[in-house]
């Protein structure tokens, strides 16, 4: 990060203008940008243990994902393509010429893309729960009717609450993490539906396969699977760093889909472990 660019106060929240709405972001430190992006049906309180851990030597940014938290409302279908730009618009609107990107899941998959997209920018990434797949046809489908199901009702139907439960939280945290249960639970809960529901389907049922693209990437990145992640196989995650050139790849026994919030203590670890490799 430039030296001379405008650093932020030692916590303060902001909301940038981006092609996907106002997002609310959180800056927490000073030094080296870590900037943070959340997995659908989650906000950027998920890394809260991460800004915790860093703050006083990098400035942790903690971003509300369109349409999810404080962030306006989306109301239409967009791409993992223009997630990126809106990453790219964040960051030079908080005046940071360099990041190093750290996602959950889509927050992961943009990682990625503006991985590709913007080399100069990047100062590394680390990856966690994600893909470069396109969806499986039977996972579209239940995606798409829970979606109309959903919109149908107007309200979030018990069956959507519980398959995300199931989806993010791996068997560990399911029997001995039952205040992440329940955090999970609330969040998920607590979505605009409306919002929620446009991402959802952009993210996960009209996602395009990615791995072409991520072979252009250059810089350093690390790729974090879950054992027991019930959204994505670790083979597909290996599959997505295995098109990386470069890239290490890590697979984390007892963690499902949410690492960072199923034990943060581990995933700072390996984030502090991956700073000091690339010599943030």
């Amino acid at each position: 990060m430039n030296t001379e660019e405008k650093m932020p106060q030692k916590t303060n929240e902001e909301t940038v203008s981006t092609l996907l709405g106002n997002i609310r972001v959180r800056i927490a430190g000073q030094g080296p940008a870590l900037v943070c992006w959340s997995s659908l049906m989650m906000d950027g309180r998920m890394w809260q243990d991460l800004e915790q851990h860093f703050h006083s030597r990098y400035t942790v940014v903690r971003i509300d994902p369109p349409g999810h938290g404080a962030s306006s409302p989306v109301s239409a279908h967009f791409s993992l393509e223009e997630c990126a730009v809106c990453l790219r618009q964040i960051l030079d609107t908080l005046g940071f010429d360099r990041a190093v990107i750290i996602g959950n899941s889509w927050g992961g998959m943009t990682g990625a893309v503006f991985a590709a997209f913007y080399p100069e920018r990047t100062a590394g990434a680390v990856l966690m729960n994600c893909t470069a797949s396109e969806a499986p046809l039977k996972q579209k489908l239940e995606y798409h009717a829970l979606a109309r199901l959903a919109r149908v009702l107007g309200r979030l139907p018990d069956a959507f609450v519980a398959r995300a439960v199931k989806a993010f939280a791996g068997q560990t945290t399911l029997v001995s993490r039952p205040e992440v249960v329940r955090e999970i639970e609330e969040t998920v809960r607590a979505i605009d539906l409306p919002s929620v529901i446009w991402a959802v389907e952009s993210i996960v049922p009209m996602r395009r396969d990615m791995h072409r693209l991520l072979s252009t990437i250059r810089s350093r990145v690390l790729v974090v699977a879950g054992a027991e992640d019930q959204s994505f196989t670790n083979a597909e995650t290996r599959a997505m760093a295995e098109a990386i050139p470069g890239s290490d790849f890590r697979c984390l026994d007892r963690l499902g889909h949410l690492a960072a919030l199923e034990d943060p203590e581990r995933i700072n670890q390996l984030v502090e472990d991956f700073l000091r490799a690339i010599e943030v």
